[in-house]
């Protein structure tokens, strides 16, 4: 069995809760039952290659740290089948919603962690990723917490070791300070180029981009969206 409930080791607090509802007696068993079938193991060395974690023949790897309600992941997995997906997502609920996606649509190409990102960046072998995406992540908003932001010079650093020469980074956000804080931690780091060359560039959606339940609430809420692409040097 495994224990969803298990506590990060003691690292930064990058998410906050682990449970929102409890699950429902059917909710509860599509996880206990297909939660092992698709989790990262970390307790083994990385397979080599790493597309040996997928079933079927990759041509890329992708990684979406903090995938939320899972809408873009499964959307990007079935529109890239050739693209292995590792999707990571502390939170419980947001999890059994992939992995009951994942039974509906017969997907192939994803796996899962359900715990600290920085766990699995650790894991990961030298050049191994095509692009890691880092959308809408917590902004921790109050100043006091910004240290607590995914985006930080040591995640960088992480970032730079796994991503392939030439990978991108993408990260999008509705909240300006934390669109500032990234594009100023990018370029204090200097291993990653903003490839953006005018201000269309970084506020329209990336392509095929499907909206995310977040990015609703930001537009009625009145807050628009920037979406940064960086490329690993």
């Amino acid at each position: 069995m495994i224990d969803v409930e298990r506590r990060s080791r003691a690292t930064e607090a990058f998410f906050g809760r682990r449970k929102g509802k409890a699950l429902r007696g059917q909710q509860a068993e599509t996880l206990e039952a297909m939660l092992p079938q698709y989790i990262v193991d970390l307790s083994a060395p990385a397979p080599q290659p790493l597309n040996d974690l997928f079933p079927e023949q990759t041509e890329r790897l992708r990684l979406e740290i903090g995938f939320g309600g899972g809408e873009h992941l499964i959307h990007r997995a079935l529109e890239q089948q050739a693209t292995g997906f590792i999707g990571v997502e502390p939170f419980v609920n947001s999890m059994q919603k992939l992995l009951a996606r994942i039974g509906e649509t017969g997907a192939r190409n994803i796996r899962v962690y359900n715990d600290d990102a920085t766990q699995l960046l650790d894991w990961l072998p030298d050049g191994c990723l095509d692009q890691i995406d880092l959308l809408y992540p917590d902004p921790w908003p109050k100043k006091k917490h910004w240290k607590r932001r995914f985006v930080s010079q040591v995640n960088l650093t992480r970032f730079h070791r796994v991503l392939k020469p030439g990978a991108r980074f993408c990260f999008a956000s509705d909240i300006d300070t934390y669109v500032n804080w990234t594009l100023q931690h990018c370029h204090a780091h200097g291993g990653f180029e903003w490839t953006a060359r005018n201000a269309a560039d970084w506020l329209t959606p990336y392509e095929g981009w499907p909206s995310t339940r977040y990015e609703a609430k930001a537009r009625r809420e009145g807050r628009s969206s920037a979406y940064l692409t960086f490329r690993k040097i």
